[in-house]
């Protein structure tokens, strides 16, 4: 991977990771048909996931200085409930992370057909959540009878939902926002809650590289050129930070369906052409 080919991903990595049309299959997409070697890949997209984190706190800075500020009163409030339910969110991707880590290297290094049956897997989910997830009813939105607009049980499943979505093709924000939509969760709620509960993941994974690389166990970056990972990092950080405010928008607001119909058709022309 030369620099200019880390910049071209990290830029697609920055406006598809708000978007519920899965952010990992594109990279492969874009990956093959730059005719990227897998050595080192799933470094850099752990790299430049870490990246779209980093714009997501920016944008959410606010929500995610009052939360913290809660949560340091040490009682339990609005902020801490909030706070606990994300952490009940994050347990299954955490064991996947530890017992399957194998498993999802082997995932990234596979052919497109594996992001074409999953960007399948994606428009199903979009299409459910469109016909059977719960609307927006205006200024009840929201209050679903769970405190946050969300039970434990349902940041669970969500969580469910985020340890599947590894597989590439299979949209992170898709999964768990359908996921939510499906047990219940109302839209609004969802869109801030999705974007949320992956920035401990992300940031933890990435402090675990750096680790390995310091007691030698692994190249930072997976043996990836410092320039190729510092050019798809400000590439996603930057494209990260123009699409976040209008994609989660757009997430709120549009029809889930329409993602699902761009999936199906970027899965059929994989079909065709691979």
């Amino acid at each position: 991977m030369n620099w200019l080919q880390a910049l071209l991903l990290g830029l697609v990595q920055g406006l598809t990771e708000f978007l519920p049309v899965s952010s990992s299959g594109h990279l492969m997409i874009v990956k093959e048909l730059l005719g990227v070697d897998s050595e080192g890949f799933l470094d850099f997209t752990v790299t430049v996931h870490l990246a779209t984190v980093l714009s997501t706190i920016v944008v959410f800075w606010k929500p995610i200085c009052k939360l913290l500020s809660g949560f340091f009163k040490f009682k339990y409030n609005e902020e801490t409930d909030y706070i606990f339910k994300i952490v009940v969110s994050m347990i299954p991707v955490a064991l996947v992370g530890f017992l399957l880590k194998d498993k999802v290297e082997a995932l990234f290094g596979d052919s497109l057909t594996t992001v074409a049956v999953c960007l399948l897997i994606t428009a199903a989910l979009l299409l459910l959540s469109d016909l059977f997830g719960k609307r927006s009813t205006g200024k009840e939105d929201g209050d679903n009878g769970h405190r946050n607009g969300i039970s434990y049980l349902q940041a669970f499943l969500v969580g469910v939902g985020q340890a599947c979505a590894v597989a590439p093709g299979l949209s992170r924000s898709g999964t768990t926002i359908a996921t939510g939509l499906l047990c219940g969760v109302k839209r609004s709620v969802m869109a801030q809650f999705s974007f949320l509960m992956v920035l401990v993941p992300i940031l933890g994974e990435q402090f675990l590289d750096i680790l390995k690389a310091v007691a030698g166990e692994a190249p930072l970056g997976g043996g990836l050129s410092p320039a190729c990972l510092v050019a798809g990092f400000i590439a996603a950080f930057l494209a990260g930070l123009f699409a976040c405010k209008a994609m989660v928008a757009l997430v709120r607001r549009a029809k889930l369906g329409w993602f699902a119909l761009y999936c199906v058709i970027v899965a059929v022309l994989i079909f065709i052409l691979v």
